[in-house]
């Protein structure tokens, strides 16, 4: 195409998109489109082939979001009708380039989904005619936000409380707004992470990104906000404590003993507002058929929302609002039975997050150094699960040193020698923190048989042959510890000793699993336990809030049937560590690209499968200045 972008970045990150790309499977290539991609997400076409690596799937249109965006630009180009005097102090704060350093100025995607919450909340009703939001069920409203991960989620809890609060202060009898907040979080990670949503901590990102105006702060600090882990909202019935062998006989906890608890400070408190983080996890099994869907997976979504219930029973939930970069609701039944949540009313996915540059540039490796063949295995890189031979390999049960299949060998040869150049690249520039492959396998022997693979030079990348540099994660046991609502202090946090056994002391079940999560957690980060691991092996996802920002490579073996699934495994690899913006001929910021000394710092590369609605291959990346984003 004449005159085509030759990168992938093509829109400004501060301005709604004005272009995107289109797969033209006649040619297998993509065209800019102008005007912004609808709403919507892929699924993969039914009926063909899991080894058609030039499907493009079938398109599925967000209806909700596609007829609430034209009304919002309405809105905003109106000056926001209808908004209260706080509210229009928010968004002009907000929108004003001048009342914040440049590396930390809001995200279009950002300001487009507070834009969206308080419209559906504020704006006159004749404003949204037409617009009905579907229920999940339950008796509360919920609105959900789905952003692609690296669009800044914890952001836009941190407008939302702001706006919520400072309303409520200014007008306590306002019913539509609360000054109380439950953020539940999917994890003992993410919930530590979203410590920074309360006003008055250290580090808060009120006044990291100057969230409100500094005269409007004392009043913020009068909301309440509260982070529970979603298993603080369990508990157990009369039936499953019938069912238990303790000698406490008490029953279950009544709708008042059961806020007082999951509240604390805020169990006298009405009308709360609910922010749910990573909330894919919050669905109810009596919206969809749970066939096939995991036990575990089952019962966590049912505990939290159920969880919910009681809360409003008690309380009353004012609003609930979802945060999530994949909010489908599993079937278990395939990728085509697969759906969205309903009450999705602003989205900005992951093509869109590509094409502004907020993400890292997704590509498949196929290195010509590789191997002498190395382009005869471009197809099979595509689903290299899918190959019949591999599958077969992979879902037996094998002893850890059973050798892998040739294909998977030079799946990681190829792979290998890229991160190999991605190490080198990172160390002439001066970087100590090495890039991270990771593994996403689809059972356990499969990973030890990695491991083992890696630990006895079975792979033949020498510098990636480092036990004490790869890390084999326990699924289990980090589940265990994700399950705690505060981290169990190691004696090592405090520098001491345990007085009582020593030094030398065994660490309990518990403190190896708080060991592990600590270690996972702190991959890529100078001066942690994690600083130096190169190589991470799981068969789980890896947990919401892993966004380790070194993570260039990744190779995946397991059924992907899913855009879903691929999201998630693709999502712990696209988080950027530097941004560089440059002006247009035209006078605009946008990315810059295309360059001749890139840093792949901000390129992820892949091996075994992609997107299914993300095809690219051997793109450049932007150049390289500093910038923190959340």
């Amino acid at each position: 195409m004449a005159g085509a972008p030759k990168h992938l970045i093509i829109n400004n990150p501060y301005a709604v998109p004005k272009r995107h790309w289109k797969y033209d499977r006649q040619s297998r290539r993509f065209q800019v489109e102008e005007g912004r991609r609808s709403a919507g997400y892929v699924m993969a076409t039914p009926g063909a082939s899991a080894g058609t690596f030039d499907d493009p799937g079938v398109f599925v249109e967000i209806a909700l979001v596609n007829k609430i965006r034209p009304r919002i630009d309405a809105w905003r180009a109106s000056g926001y009708a209808g908004v209260t005097a706080t509210t229009r102090a928010l968004l002009e704060h907000w929108n004003d380039k001048d009342a914040r350093p440049s590396d930390r100025r809001f995200f279009f995607c950002q300001l487009e989904a507070i834009e969206t919450l308080i419209w559906l909340i504020e704006a006159p009703a004749a404003e949204k005619a037409g617009i009905d939001i579907p229920s999940d069920g339950g008796e509360f409203q919920r609105l959900c936000t789905k952003l692609a991960t690296g669009g800044g989620k914890t952001i836009i809890m941190s407008m939302i409380i702001a706006w919520h609060v400072l309303n409520k202060v200014a007008a306590s009898n306002d019913a539509r707004f609360s000054r109380n907040v439950l953020l539940v979080a999917p994890g003992l990670t993410v919930r530590e992470r979203l410590g920074v949503l309360v006003p008055d901590s250290d580090g808060n990102y009120f006044d990291e990104f100057r969230v409100v105006p500094d005269d409007l702060v004392p009043r913020l600090r009068q909301g309440r906000v509260r982070i529970a882990n979603w298993h603080k909202l369990q508990w157990d019935t009369e039936e499953k404590l019938a069912k238990k062998k303790s000698v406490d006989k008490r029953g279950a906890k009544s709708d008042e003993a059961y806020v007082r608890e999951v509240l604390g400070e805020m169990a006298r408190s009405r009308n709360l507002l609910i922010i749910n983080d990573e909330a894919h996890h919050a669905w109810r099994a009596s919206s969809t058929e749970t066939t096939g869907i995991d036990r575990a997976e089952k019962d966590q979504a049912t505990a939290w929302v159920s969880g919910l219930d009681r809360i409003h029973k008690a309380r009353g939930i004012l609003t609930c609002f979802d945060l999530s970069a994949t909010p489908y609701i599993p079937s278990g039944r395939g990728t085509e039975e697969e759906r969205l949540y309903g009450w999705i009313v602003s989205d900005f996915g992951l093509n869109d997050a590509i094409e502004a540059g907020l993400v890292k540039t997704p590509r498949v490796v196929v290195r010509d150094d590789g191997v002498p063949d190395a382009r005869t295995y471009k197809s099979k890189l595509y689903h290299i699960y899918n190959d019949q031979e591999v599958k077969d390999d992979l879902n037996r049960k094998a002893l850890p040193e059973e050798p892998l299949p040739d294909l998977v060998n030079n799946a990681y040869f190829l792979l290998g020698k890229d991160w190999l150049e991605t190490k080198r690249r990172w160390e002439s520039q001066g970087h100590t923190i090495p890039p991270v492959m990771i593994t996403v396998c689809n059972r356990t022997e499969t990973a030890a048989r990695i491991k083992h693979a890696f630990d006895t030079g079975g792979i033949l990348i020498p510098e990636l042959n480092a036990p004490e540099k790869t890390l084999h994660i326990d699924s289990k046991v980090l589940q265990k510890a994700e399950q705690q609502d505060e981290a169990i202090a190691l004696a090592s946090d405090e520098g001491e000793e345990d007085d009582e056994s020593g030094p030398d002391r065994k660490l309990t079940k518990a403190e190896q699993a708080e060991l592990l999560r600590q270690m996972v957690d702190s991959v890529g980060k100078q001066g942690e336990p994690g600083e130096q691991i190169q190589n991470v092996i799981s068969v789980a996802m890896l947990s919401e809030g892993w966004d380790a920002k070194t993570v260039t490579h990744i190779m995946g073996l397991r059924a992907f049937t899913s855009q879903l699934l691929c999201e998630q495994v693709i999502g712990r690899g696209l988080r950027r560590t530097t941004y560089d913006i440059e002006k247009t001929g035209h006078g605009e910021a946008t990315m810059a690209a295309n360059c001749r000394s890139c840093s792949s710092r901000n390129t992820s590369t892949y091996s075994a499968f992609r997107l299914p609605s993300c095809r690219t291959s051997r793109t450049q990346t932007p150049h390289r200045r500093r910038r923190r984003r959340p």
